[in-house]
C-alpha cells in the first residue's frame, strides 16, 4: 500500500480509492475491508473532497506565485483583455502559451456567461504563471 504520511488523505481512504480505482463496487470494497458499502461511500466521499482541496490549494499556491497577476473591469472588450494579457507577458519575461486568435477564442469562451457581446460585464481577476498558462476568475459579487 502508499504510504500517506504528510498526505490529506487516511490509510483507509487511499485503501478505499485503489480498490474503486481497480473496479470494485463499493459492496465489494465494503466485504474486502469488513465495513458497510455506506461507510464505504462516505470514506470515499471524503477521500475525494480531499483529493479536491489539495488541488485548489496547488492552485492557489500557482496564483500567488504567478508572475502576473491583474483585473480587467467591466467594460473592457476581449481584445482589451488579450492585448493586456500579452504585456503582462511582455513585463514579466513570460511567453504567453497561446496565439492571440486562440487564446481570444478561449477567452470568448470561458467567460460567455459574464460578457455581452464582445464586452465583459464584470471585472476579470486573471493570472498568467510562469509558464504561459493563462487563468481567469470573473468576480462575481
Amino acid at each position: 500500500m502508499v504510504e500517506t504520511e504528510d498526505t490529506f488523505l487516511t490509510a483507509r481512504q487511499v485503501e478505499v480509492l485503489e480498490l474503486r480505482e481497480q473496479g470494485y463496487t463499493q459492496q465489494e470494497v465494503a466485504d474486502r475491508i469488513g465495513t458497510t458499502d455506506s461507510n464505504v461511500s462516505a470514506v470515499e466521499r471524503a477521500a475525494r473532497e480531499n483529493v479536491a482541496k489539495a488541488r485548489r490549494t496547488l492552485e492557489l499556491v500557482q496564483t500567488i506565485r504567478s508572475p502576473g497577476r491583474f483585473t480587467v473591469e467591466s467594460g473592457s472588450t476581449f481584445e482589451d483583455l488579450v492585448e493586456r494579457i500579452y504585456e503582462v507577458g511582455d513585463e514579466t519575461g513570460v511567453k504567453i502559451e497561446y496565439p492571440r486568435p486562440e487564446l481570444y477564442g478561449w477567452l470568448s469562451e470561458e467567460l460567455e456567461a459574464y460578457a455581452d457581446e464582445n464586452a465583459l460585464e464584470t471585472s476579470v481577476a486573471v493570472t498568467v504563471t510562469d509558464d504561459g498558462d493563462v487563468t481567469v476568475d470573473p468576480e462575481t459579487l
